[in-house]
């Protein structure tokens, strides 16, 4: 059973805002000098972020947006696909001014990172990825209560009543992807914009966007492109951190055996650090441990 643990002390990083195509997007910044920016998965936000960038920001400019319709972003009236997260995400690039960049990552921040990098290479000084998709699944990779769900939620009707109506998703991914569990404070902060269930929409639309078997077919094309980068781009230093998933936690994307090693044979440049028991959410757990293994990339690298 998981524990509630009282928050950590960190120090505040205030919430800035900048207008994005018609809408706005948050983020948290704190530090100088080249810029590192850190992308959330689903269904946080950039508040998971909170204790590793002010360890990393001895390094640089450290910033933690808020994907578009999620956290303190914006949510405005459009179908939450991969490719609007992505034409938002742009658009806070540009309206911030960065240009030369290193990219962290995880769950769909991790996809959302290396689809930048790949349409940007000559802007991407280095990436970071833990718990994400690196390339389209198969049921098969699944554990048996993992594709249930999924499943369930890919299902229309059912995936809205799991997700929007009772809002499920939400409540299962705190539960169980947090290894010493989450404060009724941190719980609340993550629960706050999806009081509304309407506001659930981005969160049960990411569930639908993974390529399992070919579907969606744009997807499994997204997925190609920037895996024939990822291959093909030595120059660019790449970290993946590793995890263990604790007992009773659910499966971690990057964390079986298969796919580390498909990311050994599969990426150009790559390095691998274990850095212990963790559940999906890494930077709940092991904050201190992530920014180190950031810290000591950026310093080898000269990032």
């Amino acid at each position: 059973m998981n524990q509630r643990r009282s928050p950590s002390p960190s120090p505040t990083l205030d919430l800035r805002r900048t207008g994005v195509l018609d809408s706005f997007m948050t983020f948290r910044e704190t530090g100088n000098g080249p810029d590192i920016v850190f992308l959330h998965g689903n269904p946080l936000s950039s508040y998971v972020w909170r204790r590793v960038l002010p360890k990393v920001a001895p390094r640089g400019r450290c910033l933690a947006p808020d994907l578009i319709g999620m956290g303190d972003s914006g949510k405005p009236d459009i179908g939450y696909r991969f490719s609007d997260h992505a034409r938002y995400l742009d658009a806070w690039f540009e309206a911030l001014g960065l240009r030369d960049v290193v990219l962290v990552g995880y769950d769909w921040g991790g996809v959302l990172a290396m689809d930048w990098a790949a349409r940007h290479p000559e802007r991407t000084r280095g990436l970071v990825l833990f718990e994400t998709f690196m390339r389209p699944m198969q049921w098969s990779e699944w554990s048996p209560k993992g594709a249930e769900l999924f499943r369930n939620l890919r299902t229309p009707g059912v995936g809205e009543t799991l997700a929007i109506e009772a809002n499920q998703l939400l409540d299962r991914s705190l539960k169980n992807g947090i290894a010493r569990g989450v404060s009724e404070d941190d719980r609340a902060i993550y629960e706050a914009p999806y009081a509304q269930p309407a506001a659930r929409r981005p969160l049960l639309q990411w569930t639908r966007e993974i390529p399992i078997e070919g579907q969606p077919a744009d997807m499994v094309a997204v997925f190609a492109r920037f895996d024939t980068w990822l291959a093909a781009s030595p120059g660019v230093p790449k970290l993946l951190l590793r995890f263990d998933s604790p007992s009773g936690l659910q499966p971690s994307p990057t964390g079986s055996t298969a796919m580390i090693e498909w990311a050994r044979a599969h990426v150009a440049g790559i390095e691998i650090s274990a850095l212990g028991n963790a559940g999906h959410h890494a930077p709940e757990d092991r904050p201190g441990e992530i920014a180190d293994a950031i810290s000591s990339f950026l310093t080898r690298h000269s990032l």
